[in-house]
């Protein structure tokens, strides 16, 4: 990847920017659509010294949940298959694996929510850091749900 653009005043020193193309595969939507978005400011955008785009990670986990179908009924379909209502997307932080238990962490915006889960669990998933999932918060319990 090139060089890290400068972060405005208001952003976080150690903030994470994506190239266009890689935020679009990760929101599971063209380059075209991404390009119009950062024309038209629906996402925001930094320009590079060469003038080229860089969308911060935080605005890239601004739009995962919404862009993971294209209707609003698409997405409850895809988000409400379990009948748990408090499920948060966003992107996995960290997944370790010890012995028979493993955790996890999701980065939902700047917070984080940390799951116990087995370790057969983790693995039959094929959780892997950087994936997109979603907390499933039931009562004091928190299960991951692969989206």
């Amino acid at each position: 990847m090139g060089r890290k653009p400068q972060p405005q005043p208001d952003e976080a020193v150690n903030e994470e920017f994506l190239k266009p193309r890689e935020a679009a595969l990760e929101l599971r939507i063209s380059f075209p659509t991404i390009k119009q978005w950062i024309y038209k400011r629906k996402i925001r955008s930094i320009r590079t010294a060469g003038g080229h785009h860089r969308i911060p990670q935080s605005e890239v986990d601004r739009f995962l949940f919404r862009t993971r179908a294209k209707t609003a009924p698409e997405r409850t379909l895809t988000m409400r298959r379990l009948s748990g209502r408090n499920q948060l997307v966003g992107r996995i932080e960290s997944v370790r694996v010890s012995g028979l238990m493993a955790e996890v962490v999701i980065s939902i915006g700047e917070q984080h929510i940390t799951s116990i889960i087995t370790a057969r669990s983790a693995r039959e998933m094929s959780l892997k850091v950087g994936q997109t999932a979603a907390a499933l918060i039931k009562s004091t319990e928190v299960m991951i749900l692969r989206v």
